[in-house]
């Protein structure tokens, strides 16, 4: 079902990660989406993939209700913790800003 789209925050993150701390980096992305999910109204969507072949190439899908929850979740404890911990596995970042044109979902 389409949702509207107006106040959405939509980001994608590219990630590259070092593929020797891959499993953990993965290990901590899977806690700090899960706390996001189980804890965070204002959290709507987080999705993590990787590039097909390139399983050091993450790709995220974000979605927050508005600008106040994105960076609400940008300082809870969940999320620092996983920058912080992520810090020296992340070999480099690229954050996507989008306009939502249409969010639809099953």
């Amino acid at each position: 079902m389409a949702q509207p789209v107006q106040d959405r925050v939509v980001r994608l993150a590219e990630l590259e990660i070092d593929p020797a701390r891959l499993e953990e980096y993965r290990l901590l992305l899977r806690e700090e989406i899960e706390a996001s999910i189980r804890v965070e109204p204002g959290v709507l969507t987080l999705y993590a993939v990787s590039v097909k072949g390139h399983p050091d190439q993450i790709r995220l899908f974000e979605m927050y209700r508005d600008q106040a929850a994105y960076e609400a979740h940008l300082q809870t404890p969940h999320f620092r913790k996983y920058k912080t911990q992520t810090q020296n596995m992340v070999k480099s970042l690229r954050l996507v800003e989008t306009d939502p044109v249409l969010l639809g979902a099953k």
